[in-house]
């Protein structure tokens, strides 16, 4: 039976993709001259390996950055487990890679992702040899899915949710998101939305399985910086804005103001979800006295805004406030994981854009009772409330993580899939 032909925008792509490959080292020194990429790991992106691969069965999985490399780890973990499984991780960003070599389980290997051009994909393939490769959420790339799939790579979409605007842009190439879509063999959706949307795009065989991050354990700390942090603070109220973009940051400054009429010794912990945008929060603290951890700064009692600009640090920071506001809320970024604050028994306040992650903020806001916040005044009111009242604030903290536990089971659901793939290629 002979293969359908691939969709005009995949073969433009493929085309375009292998044009370009002679200038792709020139364009990686670049990268990493901005800090963009690692230049000791640049031959990776390349799809030169800097690893032997190791024998037996080999599960590939690979998330895009931060956020989906750290969703998968409880995945990655159980996949460990089975029975003579070997696991490699792929990621594309400098940060990815740093916080999988601290935070990846004993046995799992980490490689950058080589660039979507069909000679760094080959070489890729060619070392690796997957039985199975897992893609977390929807980090899609035509050359490396295509060719995985064409050499009998079985292939999943895990944790897998697309935004209706990003499912709206598909609609436009809805031949090649198809043939994408169609190259995998499960997608294992967060929830029946997200896999009515993949549906509607052409995928085959999809299963709503829930939230890979409702099964991750808690964050972990470092317990001398805890010991260090809680030293410096003392007993000074803590406001936490985790996670924040640009455009929350000026609302969670006026929201300390009016706090600090009431709350004259008020300690604002600022964690920039891009730690590159530390001197920018700097800036507009203006005359407020700050510090940046980044640059070593000491928290003192007169600082009055510390702004946490350091990666992998954030178990450290939820443990430092009773409750939190949650960035990517207030502007449309969809909101950052409600449930790494919320199994720590932290309280969460978000704004209105909750939509990357829907059934999570259900839990935990409809488990507290309350949490929705729009502007500064809003986070002020609600922050005053909960410091007002430190029982009362400990008490959210435990219903948030009541909320969270509601949501487990995803992992055991997505290996019982993945486990029917890997007998299926044997």
């Amino acid at each position: 039976m002979n293969k359908p032909p691939r969709p005009h925008g995949l073969t433009a792509w493929r085309l375009a993709t292998r044009l370009v490959s002679p200038f792709a080292p020139l364009v990686l020194g670049q990268r990493a001259a901005r800090g963009k990429e690692d230049p000791a790991r640049i031959r990776e992106r390349l799809g030169h390996a800097a690893l032997a691969r190791p024998e037996g069965r080999l599960v590939w999985v690979h998330g895009a950055s931060v956020g989906e490399s750290l969703s998968a780890l409880p995945l990655i973990e159980r996949l460990l487990a089975e029975s003579g499984t070997q696991v490699l991780v792929t990621s594309g960003t400098v940060a990815s890679a740093q916080i999988m070599q601290a935070r990846l389980p004993q046995g799992a290997l980490h490689q950058f992702v080589p660039l979507d051009t069909p000679r760094a994909v080959g070489r890729f393939l060619d070392h690796w040899r997957p039985d199975a490769g897992l893609f977390v959420e929807s980090d899609l790339w035509p050359n490396l899915i295509l060719e995985a799939a064409a050499r009998g790579v079985r292939l999943a979409l895990v944790n897998a949710r697309i935004s209706d605007r990003s499912a709206r842009r598909w609609r436009w190439a809805k031949a090649s998101g198809a043939a994408l879509l169609g190259a995998f063999d499960v997608v294992l959706a967060q929830d029946e939305v997200f896999a009515e949307r993949f549906r509607g795009l052409g995928a085959r065989n999809v299963m709503v399985v829930g939230s890979l991050k409702a099964d991750a354990p808690p964050l972990p700390v470092d317990g001398a910086a805890l010991e260090a942090m809680r030293a410096a603070i003392g007993t000074r109220p803590v406001l936490l804005a985790a996670q924040t973009h640009p455009g929350e940051d000026e609302t969670v400054l006026p929201a300390h103001d009016a706090l600090r009429a009431r709350f004259a010794d008020l300690l604002t912990i600022i964690v920039p979800r891009h730690v590159q945008r530390g001197a920018d929060i700097a800036m507009l603290c203006g005359p407020r006295p700050s510090a940046r951890r980044s640059n070593g700064d000491a928290l003192t009692a007169q600082t009055a805004v510390y702004i946490a600009d350091t990666l992998n640090e954030m178990g450290l920071f939820y443990r430092l406030a009773p409750f939190c506001f949650l960035g990517g809320t207030l502007v449309p970024m969809g909101g950052h994981n409600p449930l790494e604050p919320a199994k720590l028994h932290r309280a969460v306040l978000a704004g209105p854009h909750t939509e990357s992650n829907v059934h999570a903020f259900a839990a935990v806001l409809g488990a507290q009772g309350f949490g929705r916040v729009r502007t500064s005044a809003d986070i002020a009111r609600e922050a005053a409330r909960l410091f007002a009242d430190p029982q009362a604030a400990k008490l959210a903290g435990e219903d948030a993580a009541r909320g969270a536990a509601t949501l487990s089971g995803a992992v055991e659901r997505s290996v019982a899939a993945i486990r029917t793939l890997l007998d299926a290629r044997a």
